[in-house]
C-alpha cells in the first residue's frame, strides 16, 4: 500500500511552536487593551490596535503591497474585517468587567459556534455526536456565567458583551472560509485596514493624548495583533489544522499567568470546571469533522 507523501515543506514541531506563539502574542494583546482602557476610551484603545496592526501589515506585504492589495472577493473581505472589528470591540469592552481568563475561557464557545452557524450560513450537515460536543460546551458556558447566582451587574454586562464577541467571531471566522483563495497576507491587510478607517472616524471625539509608556502599549498592541496572525499563518502553512489548532487552548493557561501577574485575578473553581467542559467540546467537535473529512475523503478515492 502507497503511504502518503507529506509536503516537504511541512515541520509539525515548527507548526506546534507557531502555534503556541500566537496564543503567547493574541494574549498579550488582550492584556495590553484590558490595561490600556484603564486610562484610554475603547474607541482609542481599538483604534490603536487595528491602526498599527495596519502599518505592520503593510511592513510584511514590502513591495508586493498592490498585488496583495487586490482581492478576489473584496466584499467578502470587507464583512471579514466588520466583523473582527465588532469582535475586539466587543471583548475589549467585556474584558473591562471580567478578569482575563474567564473572558478568554468564553471564548472558547468560537469553534462552538462556528459548528452551529455552519449548519445555517454553509448548509453542512451536523450529526448527532457533533450536536453532542455542542451540548457540551453550552452546559460549560452555562458554568462559566452562573445564571442562577446573584451577580453584580458589571459582571452580567461584561458577559453579554463576550457572548456578542464570541458570536461575531464565529461569524468572522465562517466568512474567512470563503476567502481562503486570497493571500493570508491579503487577508491579513484588509482586515486591519477596515478596522482602522471605521475607528478613525470615530476617533476625534475619543482622544486622549497618550504619555510616552501610553503611545509604547498601542504600538505594542498593534504589533503583538499583526505579529499573532502572521504566526497563525505560518502555524498552517507548516503543519495540518489537525495537528495545531488544538494548541489554541493554550490560551488560558497564559491569560491566568497575565491575569495574576498583573491584577491579582485567578479563575474561580466554576471558571475551571467550565472551561474543562469548554475545551472538550471544541476538541471532541474539532477531531469529530476531522474524522468525517477523512472518511469522505477516503470514498471519494475508492470512487
Amino acid at each position: 500500500m502507497t503511504q502518503p507523501v507529506r509536503d516537504a515543506s511541512e515541520n509539525r514541531v515548527v507548526g506546534i511552536a507557531y502555534m503556541l506563539a500566537t496564543m503567547v502574542c493574541f494574549i498579550s494583546l488582550d492584556t495590553i487593551m484590558k490595561y490600556s482602557m484603564e486610562h484610554y476610551s475603547l474607541v482609542q484603545v481599538t483604534w490603536a490596535r487595528f491602526f498599527f496592526a495596519t502599518v505592520f501589515a503593510v511592513l510584511l506585504c514590502g513591495r508586493q503591497l498592490p498585488a496583495l492589495a487586490r482581492s478576489t472577493v473584496p466584499g467578502v473581505q470587507v464583512t471579514r474585517s466588520v466583523l473582527l472589528m465588532a469582535t475586539t470591540g466587543l471583548f475589549n469592552a467585556g474584558i473591562s468587567h471580567l478578569p482575563l481568563a474567564t473572558a478568554t475561557t468564553i471564548m472558547f464557545l468560537t469553534p462552538i459556534l462556528v459548528t452551529m452557524l455552519s449548519i445555517a450560513v454553509l448548509g453542512e450537515t451536523v450529526g448527532l455526536r457533533r450536536w453532542v460536543g455542542i451540548g457540551l460546551g453550552f452546559i460549560g458556558a452555562v458554568i462559566v456565567v452562573q445564571p442562577w447566582s446573584s451577580l453584580d451587574s458589571s459582571f452580567s454586562t461584561g458577559v453579554l458583551f463576550l457572548l456578542g464577541a464570541a458570536f461575531t467571531n464565529a461569524s468572522y471566522q465562517i466568512a474567512t472560509r470563503q476567502v481562503r483563495f486570497d493571500d493570508p497576507l491579503t487577508s491579513l491587510l484588509y482586515t486591519a485596514a477596515g478596522g482602522a478607517l471605521v475607528t478613525s472616524v470615530l476617533l476625534p471625539t475619543n482622544w486622549t493624548t497618550p504619555d510616552v509608556v501610553g503611545w509604547t502599549l498601542m504600538i505594542g498592541s498593534g504589533f503583538a495583533g499583526a505579529l499573532g496572525h502572521f504566526f497563525l499563518i505560518r502555524a498552517f502553512r507548516h503543519a495540518p489544522a489537525s495537528v495545531v489548532a488544538p494548541f489554541s487552548y493554550s490560551s488560558l493557561v497564559w491569560a491566568t499567568v497575565f491575569g495574576f501577574l498583573i491584577w491579582g485575578q485567578l479563575p474561580d473553581t466554576a471558571t475551571w470546571i467550565g472551561a474543562a467542559f469548554i475545551v472538550s467540546a471544541g476538541l471532541y467537535i474539532f477531531f469529530r469533522e476531522r474524522h468525517v473529512a477523512n472518511r469522505t475523503k477516503a470514498d471519494d478515492m475508492a470512487d
